[in-house]
């Protein structure tokens, strides 16, 4: 049986299209839910139209957002469901299963050392991204060097990431782009614009970021200072309201005429903002994918990324330089590259190369 670990939003919506595919085909699947972000997974499954619901949750109180919190959680599950007696909840006594988990957070360690303790293989989708510095990001690229080597089949989105897991055993699999470019097609066919172009949008909510205030103040009298004539919508992970209050740089960003405030929106309304607008500043390396897929300019404020998607083409990476910041805002139009088209879904390649652990 295929087993599906979620732990986060992002990994939900990028796994989302691979429980589309099983869905469409009529497989069954165990959904295993780590419930570290609540508030957002009725969302999502809506928004792809699955009408599975959890068939395992294991935590059910409030969303896991700080590191302290995250490090008790992670310890409080491992104790928990590491006892053989909790095999049949979690992989309904399944002997022959794999689990399958994705990314690079602590649930992705998570999901693949749960699969390992109770005998079955494990999946890692999204393998093979290295940044090649321990520091950025942190912790995630340990996470990732921990979760090669407890996978079974390791699925990297491109030959740069396969190549990138060559000192690793299992089967290596290149699904050719990430099942985010799924994740853009459908939201493509279901959603319309919600907003006339002439914006930039913003999205800031990575550790080195948000948890240092010289950092975080840095960003922010960057975008204070950047062209007044071009709104600039800025969405608030919670974290980062948060800290952008503790730090006295809330009232100064909402004090702004050409910044917006925005909290965040259901994945397929904030593709629909991203797809009308004239470039993206974040952090995220999923919004650089998307980006990359859809060649919307894209300022990446990082000093290093596990990611190569359109780096040199529509991705300018920072490194905290104010002057390439300062180019980049001055000029986006510079970097929009036309949209790729892939010829096979990533998603259904997955699904394909599973075959032996569907009944």
């Amino acid at each position: 049986m295929i087993h599906v670990f979620i732990g986060t939003k992002a990994q939900l919506i990028k796994m989302a299209p691979i429980m589309r595919v099983l869905q469409d085909r009529g497989h069954d699947y165990n959904f295993i839910y780590s419930g570290q972000h609540r508030d957002t997974v009725d969302d999502i499954l809506a928004n792809f139209a699955i009408s599975r619901k959890p068939d395992v949750t294991l935590y059910s109180g409030r969303d896991i957002t700080g590191i302290v919190q995250m490090g008790k959680w992670v310890l409080d599950i491992v104790r928990k469901y590491s006892s053989p007696t909790h095999k049949a909840e979690l992989f309904r006594n399944d002997t022959n299963g794999i689990v399958l988990n994705h990314g690079d957070t602590f649930s992705t360690l998570l999901g693949s050392y749960l699969a390992k303790r109770h005998g079955l293989k494990s999946a890692h989708i999204e393998s093979g991204l290295r940044s090649h510095n321990i520091l950025h990001p942190f912790p995630e690229e340990l996470t990732r060097l921990a979760t090669f080597r407890l996978s079974d089949y390791l699925f990297a989105p491109g030959e740069w990431a396969l190549a990138n897991l060559a000192g690793y055993k299992g089967v290596k699999i290149n699904t050719g782009a990430n099942t985010l470019c799924d994740a853009l097609r459908h939201s493509a066919r279901q959603t319309a614009p919600v907003r006339e172009g002439g914006y930039g949008l913003v999205s800031i909510h990575r550790f080195e970021n948000i948890f240092f205030r010289q950092r975080l103040t840095q960003i922010v009298d960057l975008l204070l200072a950047s062209d007044p004539a071009r709104p600039k919508l800025f969405i608030l992970h919670k974290p980062t309201e948060k800290k952008l209050k503790e730090y006295g740089l809330y009232e100064r960003l909402a004090a702004c005429g050409h910044i917006e405030l925005h909290p965040r929106y259901d994945y397929f309304r904030f593709i629909s903002l991203l797809g009308g607008s004239d470039y993206l500043i974040t952090d995220g390396g999923s919004n650089q994918e998307e980006c990359s897929y859809l060649g919307l300019p894209c300022l990446l404020m990082r000093k290093a990324t596990e990611r190569q998607e359109g780096l040199g083409h529509n991705t300018v990476l920072s490194g905290y330089d104010e002057q390439v910041v300062r180019k980049f805002m001055d000029h986006p139009q510079q970097y929009r590259r036309p949209p790729q088209q892939l010829a096979q879904s990533p998603s259904e390649l997955i699904v394909d190369a599973l075959q032996d652990f569907i009944r």
